[in-house]
């Protein structure tokens, strides 16, 4: 998890996650912080100010209601002291726009997707480079290694006739070097791999809701295979929305 390929993935699905949703907040709030904030936090506050207004701000859920939902949020931010430390109830002081229904981002769906698409990426890499043609030369000493060295640039230099030692070739005349790996074909298995980091990214795309087909191309690929995953692909997006939606209404009805 600790490689560029990892994080790249990390970055990718999450530009993917949040753009399901177009958002259409308040010109003075920063959109890329907000998304940020709930999207990897789970949650976002919304307060009113006295210097800023009615703004939004990470914070932390602590408490418990009636429900043994979080009661009250927490902020720490230095320039709304006002606010900070303060336990601001939720639902009269404050209104809290949550993600989830366990109050938890996504930045672990998002993990767990960059770590397969990595190792699949790592895998097709690795693949590449060994499916390539190789030989194996036994030197007595470093002279001939020498030899065989220029004779294999020449060789794939394209050059149209190489001329070696007679000590290069075995005493009945055989040449003194062999295939490492004759079959490339049985051992190439980039394009399965390929394959299979898009079977991977479109699970992902289903979990988030946008639209494919997540399906091998095949002929006799049915209209209710399709549909079928269609509403697989709705299923998480619409409680995102129908929880995002709660806490938009409770914003409205504290600051209208």
């Amino acid at each position: 998890m600790n490689s560029i390929e990892y994080r790249f993935y990390c970055r990718y699905l999450y530009q993917k996650a949040i753009s399901v949703f177009k958002w259409n907040i308040p010109e003075t709030w920063n959109k890329t912080m907000f998304l940020l904030t709930l999207y990897s936090y789970g949650y976002v506050g919304i307060f009113r100010t006295g210097k800023y207004g009615v703004i939004y701000n990470p914070c932390t859920v602590g408490g418990r209601n009636i429900f043994y939902e979080p009661a009250y949020v927490m902020l720490a931010n230095p320039l709304l002291p006002e606010l900070t430390g303060k336990q601001l109830e939720i639902g009269t002081e404050c209104a809290l726009i949550r993600l989830t229904p366990d109050y938890m981002g996504i930045l672990d769906l998002i993990g767990f997707y960059a770590e397969k698409m990595a190792l699949a990426s790592q895998g097709i890499d690795i693949n590449i480079i060994n499916s390539k043609l190789a030989y194996v030369f036994g030197a007595k000493d470093a002279t001939q290694a020498k030899s065989f060295k220029k004779m294999f640039d020449q060789i794939t230099d394209g050059e149209p006739a190489v001329i070696v030692d007679k000590k290069l070739f075995n005493d009945d005349g055989s040449p003194n070097w062999q295939l490492f790996t004759q079959n490339l074909k049985q051992t190439y298995l980039a394009d399965q791999l390929i394959s299979d980091l898009r079977k991977i990214e479109d699970e992902f795309n289903t979990r988030i809701g946008i639209p494919n087909a997540n399906t091998d191309k095949r002929e006799r690929l049915i209209t209710d295979e399709v549909n079928a995953n269609n509403v697989e692909t709705e299923t998480l997006p619409e409680l995102w929305l129908d929880n995002i939606k709660r806490g938009i209404d409770q914003a409205e009805k504290l600051f209208p």
